[in-house]
């Protein structure tokens, strides 16, 4: 554990070191009259540190004298203003600053729009109201949210105002007011999203059907003028600054060739120059590629958005009473591809104000190279555009035969030949390692070499069979100039073997081609008790006779078919539950025991004893009951 603590602290002096530096350089920059962002300093100390003609190790710690010495060098190249080298630090500073992919803006651009909604949804879910008074003041606040939300209008515009609230007394009565404030708050917040897509909606469809909406402004209209005017104006800019590199290339190769030796400047000036018009194309191709992709979205959304408001017209027609079950989702398609314009515009300003804010770093090499110099300069001396030399390699490819190790990828070949990521730009890497930083175009169909799962291009065939004899060789070579001039890393796209010197912007998003330096730390692991998942296949049956049973019972499955039928009564309805009981038990008795009792005979006879007559006179009397009154 200590010395894990001793390289924590370590770590921690030399973090704080940095920062002192670069705190010092920012201020004696400032107090010279030159005001720099620490990103920017923070580069250049990385930078000056990495050139091997400043003799810094950088795997030992710095003296003293090496942070003074540290500290001058940058300050120096800093104030350098008449150094392209640093317009084009500048550049790669600014871009990486302020660049965002339309994913990330649009996010970013959403999340403002909740910020700053925050305080009025905040008084609208938490309100208590009661009285009269109190609903119609939440009511008036509903009707801000949504004109905030939607954009449509602002709060204080009379007519607006008076439109969102129409709409939205036709879908939210403010009888209904006492059920929205005994929701929950999300359901609040939920609920005021979907009012707000439903009056967005309903306000976009009287607008054309041109019963309202004065104030709301035509975003496809505007977007129709102004994607056009971006793009024939960043079109023009890339244009000049190709015009302008293949200017500096077709100069440099003179010097090369020893046709133009007497260039005032040198030829290190001129190649910097080159490396910053090159960098302004590539962050300019970016910029167009965003607004080539903003107009298909925009194009394929105004499809979208005629298609829907036909679909409405034909659901409303002439009827007075329509069912909110098939207009409410039109509305809010429709709400959503106005809200989808809206993006498109703030995507497209933030594009054009990135181009615009480019051209202030191309003025040094502009002063350096007016155009009577290079005028006077390239008289005799053929320029060739990037497609021009493109187009004279056409037919020249390198025989596959004559390499062995080496695998080469042709156009017609390989699947997805133009998703490739070409290495150094798409730039010969043999023309740029042996001619002092000559920037080249590679030609595709002379073959591309696959080195270490990279892939290289070449302007010509000699300079392919030169470089697939030693890849490595002139891939060092190629590093070794990036460190004496920092700004090729980003734009040879040499990231990964200058992990390190990416500015600490730079890598907070991954499609900024840039990794995350490698950092030390403690760390601790713990080896489960049973690695590997069990293997035990509970479907498994060795009985054939089971598995003929499944077979048969899935082989049925296909027979049979589950249907459903929906009626107009049942449509929209929702299910009903009835429950029964079911009748008890109960017992009957057919049979049962019984008794009769039968009168008892009671007869009497008289006068059997005689008397005083001869004669005897017997009487009988029967006493018995009968068998009713038993």
């Amino acid at each position: 554990m200590r010395g894990f603590s001793g390289l924590r602290m370590a770590h921690a002096e030399a973090e704080s070191v940095i920062k002192n530096i670069i705190r010092e350089i920012g201020q004696e920059c400032a107090i010279k009259g030159q005001t720099v962002p620490e990103t920017l300093v923070a580069f250049m100390v990385k930078a000056v540190v990495l050139d091997p003609k400043n003799d810094f190790n950088v795997d030992r710690t710095l003296t003293k004298n090496d942070v003074q010495k540290l500290i001058k060098l940058c300050i120096d190249r800093l104030l350098d203003t008449t150094n392209p080298s640093l317009d084009t630090i500048k550049m790669q500073v600014f871009f990486d600053m302020n660049y965002i992919n339309r994913v990330e803006l649009l996010n970013e651009q959403h999340h403002i729009v909740e910020s700053r909604l925050a305080s009025v949804t905040r008084e609208i879910t938490d309100s208590r109201a009661r009285t009269r008074e109190e609903l119609e003041s939440v009511y008036r606040k509903i009707v801000s949210y949504v004109l905030l939300r939607s954009g449509l209008g602002s709060p204080t515009d009379i007519k607006a105002v008076r439109e969102a609230t129409a709409a939205l007394q036709s879908v939210f009565p403010q009888t209904e007011m006492g059920v929205f404030l005994s929701l929950s708050k999300k359901d609040k917040e939920r609920q005021l999203k979907e009012l707000t897509m439903t009056v967005t909606g309903i306000r976009l469809f009287n607008k054309d059907t041109g019963k309202g909406g004065e104030s709301i402004d035509d975003v496809p209209a505007i977007l129709n003028e102004a994607i056009p005017a971006a793009t024939q104006s960043i079109d023009a800019e890339l244009h000049a600054s190709q015009q302008m590199a293949h200017r500096y290339t077709a100069l440099l190769e003179s010097v090369h060739e020893n046709l133009q030796g007497n260039i005032q400047l040198g030829s290190t000036m001129l190649k910097e120059a080159l490396f910053n018009v090159r960098q302004h194309e590539a962050f300019l191709c970016i910029i167009l590629s965003d607004v080539i992709t903003c107009a298909q979205e925009v194009e394929m959304m105004q499809k979208q958005f005629a298609a829907q408001m036909e679909h409405l017209k034909s659901i409303v027609q002439a009827k007075t009473a329509v069912p909110t079950s098939q207009v409410f989702p039109v509305f809010i398609a429709l709400a959503n591809l106005w809200t989808s314009f809206q993006d498109e515009i703030i995507l497209l300003s933030f594009l054009t104000n990135i181009a615009v804010n480019l051209h202030q770093f191309l003025g040094t090499h502009l002063q350096l190279f007016p155009d009577e110099m290079m005028e006077s300069h390239l008289e005799g001396v053929t320029v060739k555009s990037d497609q021009q030399r493109i187009e004279e390699t056409m037919g020249i490819k390198v025989d596959v035969s004559d390499f062995k190790e080496q695998e080469w990828l042709f156009p017609e070949t390989t699947a997805n030949f133009d998703q490739l990521q070409i290495q150094y730009h798409g730039f010969c890497a043999h023309t740029f390692a042996v001619k002092d930083g000559l920037l080249l175009p590679g030609s595709p169909t002379i073959g591309i070499l696959k080195h270490k799962e990279k892939f290289y291009a070449f302007n010509s065939k000699e300079s392919a069979y030169i470089f697939a004899q030693n890849p490595d060789k002139f891939i060092q070579l190629i590093i070794e100039k990036a460190k004496e001039n920092a700004e090729l890393i980003q734009l040879l796209e040499l990231h990964h073997q200058f992990e390190s010197l990416a500015p600490y912007t730079q890598v907070r998003s991954g499609d900024k081609h840039l990794l995350k330096p490698i950092t030390k730390c403690d760390s601790s692991t713990q080896t489960d008790t049973h690695i590997l998942p069990p293997t035990i296949v509970k479907s498994y049956e060795w009985n054939e006779w089971e598995l003929r049973r499944k077979v048969i019972k899935l082989a049925n499955l296909r027979r049979t078919l589950t249907h459903s039928v929906q009626t107009n009564l049942s449509h929209m309805r929702r299910e009903n539950f009835s429950q029964v009981y079911l009748l008890k038990d109960f017992s009957t008795q057919t049979k049962c025991d019984s008794s009769s009792n039968v009168p008892k005979p009671q007869i009497f006879l008289a006068g059997l004893r005689g008397g005083s007559s001869p004669t005897t006179h017997m009487i009988k009397m029967d006493l018995t009951r009968a068998v009713d009154e038993t």
